[in-house]
């Protein structure tokens, strides 16, 4: 197996690779310098951060400079920071919560091994300033002022993990992402260790691959730089929050290092009920010792500090959400037993449940839904779906199914049901409610008669097989990569109820997956419930914003965004029987037991080890 070539010696290629947006529009190359600052160009209007993102301080390029003023517009906004799995965005709101500017890119993926995936920590960096730089052009150019944006809201992917050394600020490993697999060997061992049974209690997660604790105990037994850095008391841990918010406030000259209850209460660190770091917790991981961010208001005026550099440079950052509670502020859920569904990367179901945590019985998580300056935090129930958008990027990308993500609709809508096909897309085995760590992806078909075997058919004779027979085409494969998504909230969906007592009527929607009709028909027909949409589906981006505003007083009552986002939604209603959902359902829950175990956890730790070797 090839080694793993270091961060340090990845990055410089890496750095000065075009990044491209999601509409296809290219980035100027940069070769960014992290020691160098903020420095004039030969014009005196362009100017460079410190990863070498070029940006105009007045929003108009030099070419430009000869073209009368526009009419100003003025106006009360916020801005959000949207660091998400595949990509990031900045958008700038208006006080109604309608986008007025907005940029997106995406950056590299990285594999190096099967359930392995790493993110470069500059890559992150540098595409969020790409993005401020140009929603910040987009904005001048339109005629608004970038003064009158009143503070910026982060939000960001959960759980992934960054490690960075104290004294120079420069990352000592890859991002290792939300739902990298490496640690399962390392999961199932913790498993059996004393006082695992009480982690639920106290912070709210299981034990699983997922959350951040585990894969920095990896990083700490596995990466020499890291565990070096551990023992000298140099190794700082942040989430990605941490790692944004400590480099655009200044870095090592001074930025701060700070994380929010929504983020902190994802790691297994923070105790669910003070939303402070917990002594017992730290010694059980056994990373007592790691410098911590200060867990600090999600919507605060003081804690977060100003942009260092940029075209925004001396606005403040006022918010802080995890991605997921984002899009609950987002859809304004402000009032327990409100729920949103968002699909992403991963599909996340989240209920509120109030002042005071609930401690799932049926395979859920207990999380801060958010904690606002001068109010009680608020909790809520999460189901985690690991796949989601990610098993459309599959079908587009690995498989060439589909040449855009945005066909899967189309194309599942050229048939009228999957054929029989079930696709347990398990990719990062299986998450709420049924955490399964050595799950894999796998296609099942229903038992057909002699003649209508295939020789694709691993087992043709057993009552559900694994392989897919010659009826099967791409459309039926694309049915059931939706349908995989709607099974899995649809199981949530009943653990929920199971927990609270409360039976869901409707079900808010948002995210790239919501987008299509098809999908959300889809969804309203195995769930039994009517399903909203919104006509503005960046309700993450929202969210951020919301928690920014609320702490410079664009808003001061929860009541005064009862309008934001109302106009133009959706309604999908539900076109089954009841029996017909039941049935197919209890298909689905088979298939999810023929998905098991096929994770050699002996083979995990042997690549984890391989890591070590060749370093």
């Amino acid at each position: 197996m090839s080694a793993v070539p270091s961060p340090s010696a990845r990055w410089p290629q890496r750095l000065v690779s075009t990044i491209r947006s999601v509409s296809g529009t290219a980035v100027p190359s940069f070769r960014p310098n992290p020691a160098r600052r903020s420095t004039t160009m030969a014009s005196t209007q362009t100017q460079t951060t410190s990863t070498g993102v070029q940006y105009t301080a007045s929003g108009v390029g030099p070419e430009e400079t000869e073209t009368p003023k526009k009419k100003t517009i003025r106006g009360t906004y916020t801005a959000a920071i949207d660091q998400g799995t595949t990509s990031s965005r900045f958008i700038i709101f208006d006080k109604e919560g309608q986008p007025q500017s907005s940029h997106q890119v995406e950056f590299p993926q990285i594999y190096p091994h099967a359930g392995w995936v790493e993110h470069d920590p500059f890559d992150l960096l540098k595409s969020v300033q790409t993005c401020i730089a140009r929603a910040c052009e987009q904005f001048v150019d339109r005629g608004f002022c970038l003064e009158d944006i009143k503070a910026i809201g982060i939000t960001n992917q959960r759980e992934t993990t960054v490690v960075w050394d104290t004294n120079t600020g420069k990352p000592l490993y890859n991002a290792v992402v939300w739902p990298d697999t490496r640690t399962s060997r390392l999961v199932h061992e913790l498993k059996r260790r004393e006082g695992a049974d009480g982690l639920l209690e106290r912070c709210g997660l299981p034990l699983s691959t997922y959350p951040s604790s585990v894969k920095l105990m990896w990083l700490i037994k596995h990466i020499p730089s890291v565990k070096q850095a551990y023992s000298q008391g140099r190794l700082s841990f942040g989430t990605v929050d941490t790692w944004l918010l400590y480099n655009l406030t200044g870095g090592i000259d001074g930025g701060k290092y700070v994380t929010d209850p929504t983020n902190a209460s994802r790691t297994m660190f923070c105790n669910i009920r003070t939303l402070e770091y917990d002594d017992y917790l730290l010694d059980w991981f056994g990373v007592k010792g790691v410098n911590l961010p200060k867990i600090v208001p999600s919507s605060d005026p003081d804690e977060y500090g100003f942009m260092a550099e940029g075209p925004l440079k001396g606005t403040k950052i006022a918010g802080c959400l995890g991605d997921q509670s984002a899009a609950l502020v987002g859809q304004c859920a402000f009032s327990p037993g409100m729920a949103k569904n968002t699909y992403g990367t991963g599909c996340f179901l989240l209920y509120n449940t109030g002042t005071e945590p609930v401690i799932s019985e049926n395979g859920l998580l207990s999380t801060v839904a958010y904690a606002f300056k001068g109010h009680k935090p608020m909790y809520a129930l999460e189901g985690s779906i690991a796949v989601a958008g990610s098993a459309v990027k599959f079908l587009r990308d690995n498989l060439g199914l589909i040449k855009h993500s945005h066909e899967i609709g189309d194309l599942a809508a050229t048939v009228k049901n999957t054929g029989g096909v079930i696709f347990v897309t398990a990719f990062s085995g299986l998450f709420a409610p049924y955490w399964i760590d050595d799950a894999r992806g796998t296609i099942c078909t229903p038992p057909l008669p002699p003649h209508a075997l295939s020789t694709t058919n691993l087992f043709p004779r057993s009552h559900t097989v694994v392989g897919m027979t010659q009826y099967t085409t791409k459309s039926h494969i694309a049915r059931a990569t939706i349908e995989a998504v709607c099974y899995q909230t649809r199981a949530i969906l009943d653990a929920m109820e199971k927990d609270s007592g409360t039976t869901l009527t409707s079900l808010c929607v948002d995210g790239g997956m919501s987008n299509s009709d098809i999908c959300m028909q889809i969804q309203a027909d195995i769930v039994g419930i009517e399903v909203d949409r919104p006509q503005m589906r960046e309700t993450t981006a929202l969210g951020a914003a919301i928690a920014a505003g609320f702490a410079v007083d664009v808003w001061k009552e929860f009541h005064e965004l009862k309008g934001i986002n109302r106009e133009g939604r959706t309604t999908f209603i539900p076109h089954t029987e009841v029996s017909e959902r039941e049935a197919k359902f209890a298909r689905w829950t088979k298939a999810v037991e023929r998905c098991k175990g096929w994770v050699d956890n002996d083979e995990a730790e042997k690549e984890g080890e391989e890591v070590d070797d060749n370093r």
